[in-house]
């Protein structure tokens, strides 16, 4: 399993045949990736949830490869409206399978709106609501992976990692619009994985945090990080 950091929240897993990309956010809408819209060539997207930072370039991505979108029902049916052809609908518990990958919609506490104007994209006050926001459990190359999505601490982490036994965790530690680090590291613990990844974090100002201490933290607890810069990749 290759993995590609976009800088954010963007991932992309390549297993040698399906490119999952999560939460399309490229450059120059992410000040952090180095990839643009047209340097990527996903067979699925996943997103989870819709706020600008995580969909900026999906309708984009999705309408020059033809990939196939997952996405919450109500985004979904956004996304439909903007033109994009091959979407799934899943709800909260619900999964999706594909021939070499699944993705289920688990919870995520956190606000779920459209972009903004085009004047604010990034204003969630000028969007429109759109149901719940989602945390995402993968399986792909015979790993199981935990995108948890924007979302704060939550006692059912523990749950979702026992039901589901995940190797590889993404956790957002940027605070302020997520948990932070410290929240982080103690979810790493609830969830049991072997691995952990931090995303959400050092993008703009206000989620700026010290990820080498973040790192420092994991390891305390026996956990592996995996932390990888803005346009970086690493085989797991």
């Amino acid at each position: 399993m290759e993995i590609h950091y976009h800088g954010h929240s963007c991932v992309e897993f390549h297993d040698g045949e399906t490119r999952l990309l999560v939460d399309p956010f490229l450059a120059p809408n992410n000040p952090r990736a180095t990839a643009t819209a047209a340097d990527v060539e996903p067979t699925h997207i996943a997103l989870t949830h819709g706020h600008a930072d995580h969909v900026a370039d999906v309708v984009e991505v999705a309408g020059r490869t033809g990939a196939q979108v997952v996405a919450m029902v109500e985004l979904a049916n956004w996304l439909e409206e903007q033109g994009v052809e091959n979407v799934s609908d899943p709800n909260l518990g619900g999964t999706v399978r594909f021939e070499s990958l699944s993705i289920k919609m688990v919870p995520a506490w956190h606000t779920n709106t459209t972009p903004g104007s085009a004047e604010r994209p990034f204003s969630a006050g000028q969007g429109t609501a759109m149901g719940s926001a989602a945390g995402l459990i993968i399986e792909m190359g015979g790993i199981t992976i935990y995108d948890a999505g924007d979302t704060c601490l939550f006692g059912d982490m523990e749950l979702i990692g026992k039901r589901h036994g995940v190797d590889l965790a993404l956790l957002p530690i940027g605070g302020h619009y997520t948990m932070d680090r410290e929240d982080a590291a103690y979810a790493a613990g609830l969830i049991g994985a072997k691995q952990v990844m931090p995303i959400h974090y050092n993008t703009f100002p206000v989620i700026e945090t010290d990820v080498e201490a973040f790192s420092e933290d994991l390891v305390s607890k026996g956990i592996e990080p995996v932390i990888i810069e803005p346009g970086g990749k690493v085989s797991l």
